[in-house]
């Protein structure tokens, strides 16, 4: 028992400064929503078209990049610090390839845009916003690489107040760019997208000032000489990470495509939908900043070869997922109807959402237990396979099961509730083939040491 008090010691040491972070992502984007949405409702219109674009491309590439996360966290298990430094200045290199193909990507969206059947005063603000954005993720990009580096040393807290500043930044710079404060230009929507740039600029200077001095970092050596691109490290990077991007591609295709399916119910089941998903995306931040920490944590213990701690770490990870999720789940509960009063005032949006937060409410548990076992599962550098069960049970379990009891079910159409029953049931069957895959590579990894343990020991 004292094992896992440790370890649930660790991982809330590890995962609370990234909860902080993640919260002060999700505010910024809520920050950019309401300050547009008081400009017009044109400018929101056209903001949540670009964000809707912009997000699900940055999610892919992001994914790639979290792979430096378990390469640094095994390497610093390992205390093999000046190679964390070298990794580090070759990855930089996929990280700049990356940022620059996504601000290409952006700043040419309009070929896209234009040709969609949205009216044109929307797509001139989406157009015009992701242009202003395009350099701003390049900035995110390098950030993001940083971050990982410095979380996968269990350096957390830096990256919380840097990403907290950047969150409380982005409230003035928005009110400036898109209402004309200061004499600033009134550029509604559009100016989230500058806001958005600087803070991004602001934030990748600040974490790489803070690494270049810090102490922390000194034994890594992180910018202590010039690197060329390594085609092994990429290689490396792109084979842990393009799994993992993929696999958030899949996801976000799934909630994606429940909206799409719901559109045709009308605007006060998807007005509905959005609350009730929005709810469950919020408190869907307590397991997954655990999971990125399991994914730290499980890591380090790998490079340090304890694979025996290391599975201790993954189940604690398990169990502090779940109670998260019990707690999310009670609170969801009691507090709905308070909660999605917050959102909507509409009495038929309210209606539907209040019922639909029950399933917000069941769909915690699934969540937290797979994001718990995919976040062990990264520190063990196991991505591909997670990908492959994402896949199963998502697009042929969760979406095809939602259509059918949306517009059939069995004898009556359940409306919204039958996509939430298929997205839910999709997220269980993922639950429990990721504890499985976990289970395998726990075992697996605990054989493989103690086969080269005794290889070294008959050596000698």
């Amino acid at each position: 028992m004292a094992k896992y008090l440790f370890e649930f010691k660790q991982l809330i040491k590890i995962g609370v400064p990234i909860f902080g972070s993640q919260l002060s992502y999700t505010l910024m984007g809520a920050t950019d929503t309401i300050i547009a949405g008081r400009a017009s409702a044109n400018d929101l219109a056209g903001l949540a078209v670009g964000t809707a674009f912009s997000n699900t491309i940055w999610f892919f590439f992001t994914g790639i990049i979290f792979a430096v996360t378990p390469i640094v966290a095994q390497l610093y298990g390992a205390k093999k610090f000046l190679e964390i430094g070298q990794k580090l200045r070759e990855i930089i290199w996929v990280a700049a390839g990356l940022g620059l193909l996504m601000a290409f990507i952006f700043y040419n969206m309009d070929i896209i845009i234009e040709l969609l059947p949205i009216k044109n005063s929307i797509t001139s603000v989406t157009i015009g916003y992701l242009k202003a954005v395009s350099i701003g993720w390049f900035f995110v990009t390098i950030f993001t690489c940083l971050r990982c580096y410095s979380e996968g040393m269990t350096f957390t807290k830096p990256v919380f107040y840097i990403a907290f500043s950047g969150m409380l930044l982005n409230i003035p710079l928005d009110l400036i760019f898109v209402y004309g404060w200061f004499g600033a230009p009134k550029l509604g929507g559009i100016g989230c997208g500058i806001a958005t740039s600087i803070v991004s600029f602001i934030m990748m200077i600040s974490i790489f000032v803070y690494i270049n001095y810090s102490k922390n970092y000194k034994r890594t050596e992180p910018f202590s000489r010039f690197t060329l691109p390594s085609l092994k490290t990429t290689k490396e990077v792109f084979k842990l990470g393009l799994p993992i991007g993929l696999g958030i591609f899949i996801e976000l295709s799934m909630f994606s495509g429940a909206a799409i399916i719901l559109s045709v119910l009308g605007e006060i089941v998807v007005a509905s939908h959005s609350v009730a998903i929005s709810i469950a995306s919020l408190f869907f931040m307590v397991p997954l900043a655990i999971g990125l920490a399991s994914s730290t944590r499980v890591g380090n213990l790998i490079g340090e070869k304890n694979p025996y701690q290391a599975k201790i770490a993954a189940t604690s990870t398990i169990l502090l997922c779940i109670s998260g999720a019990l707690i999310n789940s009670l609170i969801i509960i009691s507090f709905g109807s308070f909660i999605v009063g917050l959102y909507t005032t509409e009495v038929p949006v309210l209606e539907l959402a209040i019922s639909l937060i029950l399933f917000a409410a069941i769909f915690q548990l699934p969540d937290g237990i797979q994001m718990g076992a995919l976040g062990s599962l990264r520190g063990y550098k196991d991505t591909f396979i997670p990908m492959i069960l994402l896949m199963i049970s998502y697009w042929i379990f969760a979406m095809p099961i939602g259509y059918y009891l949306t517009n059939f079910g069995f004898g009556t159409p359940l409306g919204a509730k039958g996509m939430w029953f298929g997205m839910i049931i999709g997220l269980t069957i993922f639950s429990f083939l990721s504890i499985f895959r976990l289970k395998w590579v726990v075992k697996n990894q605990i054989k493989k040491t103690s086969t080269n343990n005794f290889s070294h020991f008959t050596a000698n």
